[in-house]
């Protein structure tokens, strides 16, 4: 039987082997049947991986928010027949805010051996340079958009924050970046304090953490910049 190997990408345009181990290009040259969010973006990054390696002998089956869970078992037939298959996120981990978990429960439900490869997560990785709790923590995904609702969401996880002592994660989606962190200058309390961690593993990386009093005032550009929100009240 063949293994499911979950190979994470980059975090952006970095060049893969700055931010990847070698195991991800022997990984990629071994398999041929991988699992996808985006075929575009997969193929492009397979070929800065391996360059000589064939494209038209790829298979590729995708799996995005519109995949129906009932496809999913068809994705794991090369396993069954003795080929490994590769799962490949659109940016950074495979099943990690990503909705790759859902065909490595199914693996699991078959008795597929599932292996994690080693990359970068821009939530671990944001938390690691915050300064807050790394002990105790928890991701949250999204925000709702409703305003009223995000207003509540934030008071919500700041209190959880407080009361628990656990650094409370989140993101956005990059467009609206800029607004949620107006929102959180309005919102939380003055000591509370807010990471906040964008361009991770880019030039352009930026990680700061200050009490809601120090970023009063603060006006910043992260307007379509994968960004992460840490609060710890």
């Amino acid at each position: 039987m063949g293994t499911l190997y979950l190979i994470p990408t980059t975090l952006g345009d970095t060049p893969p082997l700055e931010v990847l181990p070698i195991s991800i290009k022997r990984a990629i040259e071994d398999i041929d049947h991988f699992i996808v969010e985006n075929e575009k973006t997969a193929r492009r990054f397979i070929k800065k991986i391996s360059p000589r390696k064939s494209q038209p002998g790829l298979q590729l089956s995708l799996l995005n928010k519109y995949t129906e869970e009932s496809a999913l078992p068809g994705f794991l037939e090369p396993c069954l027949n003795g080929h490994s298959v590769g799962v490949l996120s659109e940016a950074g981990l495979p099943a990690i805010a990503d909705p790759g978990a859902s065909v490595v429960a199914v693996a699991h439900e078959k008795n597929i051996k599932v292996v994690p490869l080693v990359g970068p997560s821009s939530l671990l990785l944001a938390l690691m340079a915050s300064g807050l709790n790394g002990q105790n923590f928890a991701f949250n995904g999204y925000l709702p958009i409703d305003s009223k609702a995000r207003k509540s969401a934030i008071k919500k996880f700041e209190k959880k924050s407080k009361d628990l002592g656990q650094s409370q994660l989140f993101i956005e989606t990059p467009y609206r970046n800029d607004k949620l962190f107006e929102e959180l200058q309005k919102t939380l309390l003055p000591h509370t304090q807010l990471c906040i961690a964008c361009d991770i593993t880019l030039a352009t990386e930026y990680i700061i953490t200050k009490t809601m009093a120090q970023w009063k005032g603060t006006v910043l550009d992260l307007h379509k910049r994968p960004a992460i929100f840490i609060v710890q009240g």
